[in-house]
């Protein structure tokens, strides 16, 4: 959108727009929270868990179950503020090496990006291999959903109270790969099944765009 919006230009949003859209953010991402852990719960959990976390449940004490909360909620604060850390320490390392290469500097926040999404990446994989489909999807749907329902509002107040230029739009290439992309996962979603064949589309996508970042 910030490439067809008509109040800047240059892929930019102006400072009102970049609120909007974090608000916006935002709220997906809590609409998805409340989803996977209040209204709709059932649907995340494995047949052969939802048993025990019924029991779990009934046997615990609610008050346990606040102070595990909001223990919970202040460890993934404090993680995610170290993953931060980490990724501006290493930004500086990983641009030097980029353009040593002579790749463009874009390259820099796709490898940013794919070492903050490590972890939740390789538990995904490694709850997939075990056959636990139900967690290697909760992992991928609530790390995408984090990078952009919380990375998108901190950085867009962060720009507007600091007055940082922050460019949100992507280009044609990239767009055509989205909707590729998009057009792909309605397939799969829409007949209700899916194959590895599919799967292999989707990761050769991701390998184009990681190729045209690379040679533009």
């Amino acid at each position: 959108m910030p490439n067809y919006t008509v109040s800047h230009t240059g892929g930019e949003y102006t400072s009102f727009q970049l609120l909007f859209i974090a608000l916006v953010s935002l709220a997906l991402y809590l609409g998805f929270t409340m989803v996977q852990t209040i209204r709709h719960r059932s649907f995340f959990i494995s047949p052969q868990n939802k048993l025990l976390a019924d029991q779990k449940e009934e046997s615990s004490d609610g008050q346990l179950s606040r102070r595990k909360t909001l223990v919970s909620c202040f460890m993934l604060v404090l993680c995610l503020g170290i993953v931060v850390m980490m990724a501006k320490l290493l930004s500086k390392d990983v641009e030097h090496i980029v353009l040593s290469f002579g790749a463009p500097k874009s390259v820099v926040g796709v490898i940013i990006a794919g070492i903050v999404l490590l972890p939740e990446g390789l538990a995904a994989f490694r709850a997939a291999k075990n056959d636990q489909i139900q967690t290697s999807l909760n992992l991928a749907f609530g790390s995408a959903l984090a990078s952009i329902g919380l990375s998108i509002p901190a950085i867009a107040i962060i720009s507007v109270i600091f007055g940082i230029r922050m460019t949100l739009g992507i280009d044609i290439k990239s767009t055509v790969l989205l909707g590729l992309s998009l057009f792909i996962i309605t397939v799969s979603l829409a007949t209700g099944k899916t194959n590895i064949m599919q799967g292999v589309v989707l990761v050769g996508i991701f390998l184009i765009y990681l190729f045209i970042s690379i040679v533009p």
